[in-house]
């Protein structure tokens, strides 16, 4: 029986992560988010009320689950602050629940104008960046000036490292862009006050996470985005900021590879992207509009439509190498019930995608609970994209309800 669980996404995000999160954190004690920033966008369905979550493990809808912020995350404390009083409205208690790493790098208003200003200045080049400050706070990280949450617990030193960081970006900001520049003092006093409010949340995550081990707790690891958008991996340059791969669960939780047991893919019955960069199976006809629309395909966090194609198995081949994953959650499956005819891409020729053709089935099935009463034709789709990608498709979501699952495994 697993311990531990990896939800990674499987192809350029907005998968369907948050929902299965969700589905897998009621049987678990604790969820990790070890990546990415309020980037992400996790929508989640309980009694037909929706939760979009940005920043907090999806895991916060279950009252016992401990929801971990890694090292690894870009932390806005103005989006965070927004999170956590919408959850509070909901009645949802997150006090000793939500646990933050003091190495968490901080996101200000910054590195926001200049994810904005970097944008506008490239135009039709421009990379379609949420505008959220990702970018930049990743950058002030590796470039060893940025600020992380552990600093603004020291204020004789906090306003040092502010100046240091504004005198290199308020030069950019003014000289180059031609835009506002921001105020040390200013910043100093609002991360101070900030500071209060989250002091109790802070924790050494690597430590806390082993001595959940030491206790035989379950853990599921929450990843944000997709592979495909992986800085290393994906489509570069039009990826995000960080490891959305399985190797950014250990640099950004702290947590040891052994102490991995399964890795789930999380798959769209078809394809969809946000933002610029290549799609290969992407469609501009009423195919593409029906998925789009059937699928509610607009981004959680910018409301952006998403672009919408086929399935694409040579990516998640590629998505397979790099991840090497222990099963498939296949989400959204229900959106393609009103097609007479569904394509999947099983290779490239001459940059152009080649399609196997199937039957759609026309049928309803979001109430459909076993995988056997599924229609015959839903379910050699299924089997043929087991097939092809060699990794058994575990789960099969068919809506957006928590409830909407066929589970084919026990996981826990």
């Amino acid at each position: 029986m697993n311990r531990s669980i990896a939800i990674l996404g499987a192809q350029w995000g907005d998968e369907g992560k948050g929902k299965i999160v969700d589905l897998l954190t009621k049987n678990c004690d604790a969820v990790v988010r070890f990546q990415g920033g309020h980037n992400a966008g996790h929508t989640l369905v309980v009694d037909n009320e929706t939760t979009i979550l940005h920043l907090i493990p999806s895991g916060i809808l279950h009252k016992d689950v401990k929801c971990i912020i890694g090292n690894g995350v870009v932390l806005s404390l103005d989006a965070l602050s927004e999170e956590i009083n919408i959850l509070k409205t909901n009645k949802i208690n997150i006090e000793g629940r939500l646990l933050m790493s003091d190495n968490c790098p901080l996101i200000l208003p910054v590195h926001i104008a200049l994810d904005k200003a970097r944008e506008l200045k490239k135009g039709k080049a421009k990379i379609g960046t949420t505008g959220r400050g990702i970018g930049p706070a990743y950058e002030d990280k590796i470039s060893r000036r940025g600020i992380r949450l552990g600093d603004i617990s020291n204020s004789e030193t906090l306003l040092e490292k502010i100046e240091e960081l504004l005198d290199y970006h308020n030069y950019i900001l003014k000289n180059y862009y031609k835009s506002d520049t921001f105020d040390a003092l200013q910043m100093f006093d609002q991360l101070n006050n900030q500071y209060n409010s989250y002091k109790d949340y802070i924790i050494d995550v690597p430590n806390y996470i082993e001595s959940l081990f030491s206790q035989n707790k379950r853990i599921v690891f929450e990843g944000a985005q997709g592979t495909l958008l992986d800085i290393d991996h994906g489509t570069y340059p039009f990826v995000t900021s960080s490891n959305t791969t399985v190797g950014g669960i250990f640099t950004g939780s702290g947590v040891s590879p052994k102490r991995l047991d399964y890795t789930l893919a999380i798959v769209k019955a078809y394809t969809t992207r946000v933002g610029s960069g290549p799609f290969m199976t992407e469609l501009f006809d009423i195919n593409g509009k029906l998925l789009s629309d059937r699928g509610h395909e607009y981004g959680a966090t910018t409301g952006r439509q998403r672009r919408c194609g086929w399935l694409d198995l040579v990516a998640l081949k590629r998505s397979i190498i790099i991840n090497g994953y222990s099963g498939i959650c296949l989400t959204k499956l229900d959106v393609l019930d009103e097609f007479e005819t569904i394509k999947i891409c099983i290779e490239y020729k001459n940059n152009k995608p080649i399609y196997k053709e199937y039957k759609g089935w026309k049928e309803n099935i979001s109430k459909v609970k076993k995988y056997d009463d599924l229609p015959e034709n839903a379910r050699k789709y299924i089997e043929d994209i087991q097939k092809y990608l060699d990794v058994p498709i575990d789960i099969i979501s068919n809506g957006p309800g928590r409830e909407q699952n066929i589970i084919v495994r026990k996981f826990f």
